[in-house]
């Protein structure tokens, strides 16, 4: 197979989540010499764009994205050590978790994969994270980000309690702030004093790259 073959069936497999065809991909891309960051970039951030961009239509449901993100999730294993190797700029830290509470994770999940992919180095608390371990985590990681999402309209609040924790920990100034989940929106974002909000994978991923290049620009060197 030529490269660009390659790089189309790593497009057309993790389209349709065809897990073991992607990963067979990904070591034959390998053998042939195609590098790392072409298979992310050329081939599997691209399709799980177009996943969301098809479930924002409603061609396609949460089953169809979850076993397009888990065929991704696949190749980047085999993936990240050699991106890691050749150097490939990690972009910054992500500390993400559903808040206490909730206990839904496949949005998270789903944004998790797609910040690895474009070279996020993400901590993923889990779910139902209380305000406390989210600190915890904040300092023991130092991330340029913190991820909180919700599912609920009756956990949303806890959005607020996390940033109060922040501010009473000192940490509110050092960190990025971002939120989202089903029921959240720009709005509600703005309210409880996050930094940013987006309402899929495909956004949180160019809204975090976004707002770290904010926050350096205003930092002197």
């Amino acid at each position: 197979m030529t490269h660009d073959e390659i790089l189309k069936g790593l497009y057309d497999e993790t389209l349709v989540g065809n897990a073991p065809a992607v990963r067979d991909l990904t070591n034959l891309g390998l053998a042939e010499d195609l590098s790392p960051e072409s298979m992310l970039y050329d081939g599997l951030i691209p399709s799980l764009e177009e996943v969301g961009a098809r479930f924002e239509r409603g061609d396609y449901f949460v089953p169809e994205m979850l076993i397009a993100a888990r065929a991704m999730q696949g190749a980047l294993d085999i993936l990240r050590p050699l991106l890691i190797e050749t150097g490939v700029q990690q972009v910054g830290t992500f500390v993400m978790g559903t808040v206490k509470g909730d206990v839904h994770d496949i949005g998270k999940n789903l944004v998790n994969i797609m910040l690895e992919g474009a070279g996020f180095t993400v901590i993923d608390l889990g779910v139902n994270v209380s305000p406390e371990k989210f600190v915890e985590q904040v300092i023991e990681h130092k991330p340029e980000i913190v991820g909180f999402s919700a599912f609920l309209t009756t956990t949303m609040p806890m959005f607020k309690a996390n940033i109060n924790a922040l501010r009473k920990a000192g940490l509110r100034d050092d960190v990025i702030v971002m939120v989202g989940g089903a029921p959240v929106t720009q709005e509600y974002a703005d309210i409880v004093g996050a930094d940013g909000y987006a309402a899929d994978a495909s956004t949180a991923v160019r809204l975090a790259k976004d707002l770290i290049q904010k926050r350096r620009a205003l930092v002197p060197a």
